[in-house]
């Protein structure tokens, strides 16, 4: 009972032992009466024949002739007087001519047939009177018990072989079913020990195949996560290593000041300071991207102005964009209510326009759009900077993603963009990017203008 094999056999062989039974008492309860009136309609029209046959021929010998007739009918026969004991004609048990009732023998003395009832009976039975040799018997025909032995056989071997082919059939079927299931458990130990390019080759249309396929699709899934895992492991390295290895290196350089002039010596210093506060923006960043994509990040949902809380981030960024002589455009139509995180909002247009900046030579123009569209508001942020290959479009909110001309551009951690995307998420919001080489970047964000996310159904109030 420990394997699915062994469990689905026994539980098939148990409804089809079930079913039989079942499906023969119901068929005997429903077909019993019918049996009876046609099995008493016969033996009537046999005992009318075996009276007029007698009554044709006037045997001497009335022993020997109902002995006769009984073996060509195949109904035993029994003959009741009025004072003499009854004699039986053919097999007939003691206990079934006790169960011929006293009145029914003295309703056929009288003259009178008698036939057994249908229903709630021991005995079928069909009575007539017999005029012998001026005196009146008695003649009752009884049922065939050889015919109904012979019923039953038949009936109980037609069952076994029903149980027995089933039985193979099943065996066989579960077989079947079972083999794709030992197959799975295959593979995810496999895939548990992280090989995660197994595939299931179930080429089935049932349930078991539909597994196969989301099992696949799992393992591919896995498969690609630890490559990001993999991927992000190694750019975090990196990103980590490029400053650690200057801070290494000029901190060295400073441990001989015979060999660093004072210049120098203050120049070192800057970039060990630069190269300290790029490690902890990149710590920041890891840390916030994390939280953001964690269930149990804090989100605090109020109703504020959206046109001032980009207006805001646009003047407190103003000495970035005024010391590249940036033209910073804002078309924001007044007195727009969102619902939402003011907090993340903040961080989002900062990390939208610090890229533009970032990457939009001197003397460049940055435009900031809102469009009301229904119930969504659509915010535009366009630059005139040095643009995206296409090739490159498609990865930019990949964390630690850089296109070329990021790197050439700056000290980035490639996370802001990342970090972007995951607060448009979780305001059940939209953002795509579109670019053309040397002639700008445009990032357009979507958000409802309720943005606060569902409460989950089991979340506590």
């Amino acid at each position: 009972m420990k394997t699915l094999y062994v469990r689905i056999v026994l539980t098939f062989l148990a409804i089809i032992v079930f079913s039989l039974l079942s499906s023969v008492l119901i068929g005997f309860a429903l077909f019993q009466s019918k049996l009876n009136h046609l099995g008493q309609a016969e033996m009537t029209a046999a005992g009318e024949q075996v009276t007029h046959l007698y009554e044709r021929t006037r045997p001497q010998d009335v022993d020997g002739f109902l002995t006769d007739v009984s073996r060509l009918i195949s109904y035993p026969l029994v003959l009741f007087g009025e004072s003499d004991p009854p004699k039986t004609f053919g097999p007939v048990k003691a206990e079934r001519i006790g169960a011929i009732a006293p009145e029914a023998v003295r309703q056929v003395l009288r003259g009178q047939p008698y036939r057994s009832a249908i229903q709630g009976i021991d005995e079928l039975a069909v009575g007539l009177p017999l005029e012998v040799q001026g005196r009146t018997y008695a003649l009752f025909l009884l049922t065939s018990s050889k015919n109904e032995s012979t019923i039953l056989q038949f009936i109980s071997t037609l069952l076994v072989l029903v149980l027995a082919a089933g039985s193979l059939c099943i065996l066989v079927a579960a077989r079947y079913l079972v083999k794709p299931l030992r197959t799975l458990t295959t593979a995810t130990r496999a895939l548990a020990k992280g090989r995660f390019d197994v595939e299931l080759k179930l080429k089935r249309k049932d349930e078991l195949g539909e597994l196969a396929r989301s099992f696949n699709e799992m393992a591919r899934d896995l498969k690609q996560l630890e490559g990001m895992r993999q991927d992000f492991v190694s750019n975090v390295s990196h990103e980590i290593q490029s400053p650690l290895t200057s801070i290494s290196g000029f901190a060295e350089a400073l441990k001989s000041p015979e060999l660093v002039t004072e210049e120098n010596r203050t120049r070192y210093l800057d970039i060990i300071v630069a190269e300290s506060e790029r490690l902890s923006r990149l710590s920041d960043n890891l840390l916030r991207l994390a939280s953001l994509e964690s269930e149990h990040h804090p989100f605090e949902a109020r109703t504020f102005h959206l046109d001032e809380s980009i207006r805001q981030v646009a003047v407190a960024t103003e000495p970035l964009w005024a010391a590249k002589r940036l033209t910073l455009d804002l078309k924001l139509p007044p007195a727009l209510k969102i619902t939402a995180d003011p907090d993340q909002l903040n961080q989002l247009w900062t990390n939208l326009l610090g890229n533009s900046i970032k990457f939009t030579p001197p003397g460049g123009r940055i435009t900031m759009e809102l469009v009301v569209q229904g119930d969504t508001y659509m915010i535009t942020v366009a630059d005139t900077g040095v643009g995206i290959s296409p090739e490159d479009l498609g990865r930019v909110f990949d964390r630690f993603y850089k296109a070329d001309r990021s790197r050439r551009g700056g000290s980035g951690s490639g996370l802001g963009l990342s970090i972007v995307r995951q607060i448009v998420h979780l305001h059940q919001g939209r953002i795509e990017a579109a670019s053309l080489v040397g002639q700008g970047t445009t990032v357009t964000v979507t958000l409802p203008r309720n943005a606060a996310p569902l409460r989950p159904p089991n979340e506590e109030i």
